[in-house]
């Protein structure tokens, strides 16, 4: 009928326009109609799944995509109860809505955006599984069995009984390698959804990863970026937190979160038996070695992997000290004496900075560009509207924001970047000016996405400047270029012929991939099995194609089967910790997990 004065034609609200897609697309998945269900996307669109779907972090793109993933999905999901959470909204010629949903076996969250054609982007993430739910809120366990008991076992007893029997009469379901955030963050989940773990350390004490490091290392993101599941920072937690302080806070956190935790445990060897899905774990627990049979083993050792060290000509015969940033041991004993820092990027600007502090004589080599982005700057246009006090004022809530950030499909993710950089470039423009007028070689990334795409696709190439680089614009920390041709007894020759003399030589050389764990621990034909980890597949510098959709082999399963890695920031082991943790608790249960999309190997390292 054509709209007339007398019947003007309806005008969805965004309400309505979701309730009407949602009930479109439940239908068709119920009809197991994939190709209706597949029309209702827009050409251009993107599903980002977090295992609810897929048994796997995967995201396809298009109605081909869609199609093919659902047409190997579809029989078994059964997702139905798709709804609104809260009212959406509309901007841009773009719905968007919060929806939650079920499978056959889970709970899910997520978030769709719709345009006219159809879904541009939908995310759905699996949040619990049914029947396995965490003990918390309405399901908190009671703590103490009321009434007269001659067999009582008081819970100092029961945590004592199982310190003394996993890992010898009783086996792990999970072992995890690497004690720091990421692996303390993962065992809290196993232990709150009833999987035996263990977390296993070198260190002495949970939290020496940070302990250990450069006196001045301060985390850079902020405190509302950095909570740990079930238990955040408190309202008084500073913004950035001392190491110190954040070594302790892990320490703390293990503890009150019961965390089986094996100190001084390091790892000799671990292999792995097909016949029996099961890997044998050599270990040396201070002094006594243990052989642990775990069914699921994951390398929790950080996303960076092992220092890269590299290899001139003359470090042997240099006089003075040097190593990686990694060992770092601080500023205070080369007062008065020159240092020369190969590097340009966080950890080289941070210890220049510290070394400058106290009285050092330190050149900064820079061997390639480097994006630098003022913290002012990244916490207010960069994190203010997910991570930030204006942010809580405004409602926003640390899971909400985690959604938000997953919701933006990588594919896509640099094109919402792209004016963040460009309104923070304005801004700084005198700050980028003066780098410039030293000499100092800045990019903003291949596509002028800044400092988060940097990390996403190589985890390398930048610095969030606290201060050094204000000292290398006005040339207190002295600046230098090109690779190092040789060391001699007191100095760092360049290729260009310039000699640096140097007491001390920090190598801020960065990291490796973390499958060097893998090839060390387990053997380098597991390592190619896997092959590299992180990275988007972007094309883009230090991160080659071809285009993954999603971090290499991070949280999800690889090609090994049994093996997992899991790192990053504290935002990231905080979210992904938990899809992890629901995908080894459903193998423990023995609920099956087909996997959808099972990443493909294209890099060995």
């Amino acid at each position: 009928m054509t709209a007339t004065l007398e019947h003007p034609a309806r005008v969805e609200s965004p309400q309505q326009r979701v309730d009407a897609w949602l009930a479109e697309f439940e239908a068709a998945l119920a009809a197991r109609d994939v190709q209706a269900a597949a029309a209702m996307f827009a050409t251009d669109s993107y599903w980002r799944d977090l295992v609810a779907f897929t048994w796997n972090l995967k995201t396809v793109e298009g109605r081909a995509g869609v199609a093919n993933m659902l047409t190997q999905r579809l029989d078994d999901i059964d997702a139905s109860g798709f709804h609104t959470t809260e009212e959406p909204t509309e901007a841009d010629g773009v719905t968007s809505a919060w929806i939650a949903f079920e499978t056959a076996v889970g709970r899910g969250v997520g978030h769709l955006r719709l345009k006219e054609e159809g879904a541009w982007t939908l995310l759905t993430t699996l949040q619990e599984l049914k029947g396995h739910e965490e003990g918390k809120g309405a399901r908190r366990p009671k703590g103490v069995r009321h009434g007269a008991d001659k067999a009582r076992v008081t819970w100092s007893e029961e945590r004592a009984n199982e310190e003394a029997e996993l890992g010898y009469t009783r086996q792990p379901y999970v072992v995890i390698v690497g004690g720091g955030q990421g692996g303390i963050a993962l065992g809290a989940r196993m232990r709150q959804l009833g999987v035996p773990a263990i977390v296993l350390d070198r260190h002495d004490r949970p939290g020496d990863q940070w302990r250990k490091r450069y006196k001045s290392l301060c985390l850079h993101d902020p405190v509302w970026y950095d909570h740990l599941p079930y238990l955040p920072f408190p309202d008084n937690w500073p913004v950035f937190a001392p190491k110190d302080k954040i070594g302790d806070w892990l320490e703390m956190y293990t503890r009150v979160m019961e965390v089986p935790y094996w100190s001084k445990t390091t790892c000799t060897s671990a292999s792995y038996d097909e016949s029996v899905k099961e890997w044998t774990v050599v270990v040396d627990r201070d002094g006594e070695e243990v052989v642990l049979k775990p069914k699921q083993l994951v390398l929790a050792t950080g996303m960076s992997g092992k220092p890269n060290i590299p290899s001139f000509p003359g470090m042997d015969r240099f006089a003075g000290d040097q190593h990686h940033s990694s060992q770092h041991p601080g500023p205070d004993q080369y007062a008065g004496k020159k240092a020369v820092v190969i590097g340009a990027n966080n950890s080289a600007h941070d210890i220049c900075a510290a070394l400058w502090e106290h009285d050092v004589d330190v050149t900064m080599v820079q061997r390639s560009s480097t994006h630098i982005v003022k913290s002012d700057s990244l916490m207010e246009i960069g994190l203010g509207d997910l991570y930030s006090e204006r942010a809580v004022a405004s409602g926003m809530t640390t899971h909400k924001a985690d959604l938000t950030f997953a919701s933006l499909p990588y594919r896509i993710m640099h094109e919402f970047q792209i004016p963040v950089y460009q309104a923070i470039a304005e801004r700084d423009k005198d700050f980028y000016e003066r780098l410039e007028k030293v000499g100092f070689q800045h990019d903003w990334g291949d596509d002028g996405s800044g400092l988060f795409m940097k990390y996403l696709r190589r985890a390398s190439g930048y610095y969030i400047d606290v201060g050094a680089s204000e000292l290398v614009a006005s040339g207190e920390i002295k600046l230098a270029h090109g690779n190092v041709r040789e060391l001699t007894e007191h100095s760092v020759i360049l290729e260009d012929g310039t000699e640096l003399e140097a007491d001390l030589v920090v190598y801020a050389t960065g990291y490796g991939s973390m499958n060097g764990w893998v090839a060390d621990l387990i053997g380098q034909d597991v390592a190619d099995k896997v092959g590299k980890c992180w990275g988007l597949g972007s094309n883009t510098t230090k991160d080659p194609g071809p285009w993954e959709g999603e971090q290499r082999n991070m949280w999800k399963p690889t090609q090994q089967e049994g093996l997992w890695f899991h790192g990053g920031n504290l935002h990231q082991s905080r979210h992904y910790s938990l899809y992890l943790a629901l995908q080894l608790k459903a193998r423990y249960e023995g609920i099956p997990t087909p996997v959808y999309g099972l990443q493909e190997v294209h890099h060995l390292s």
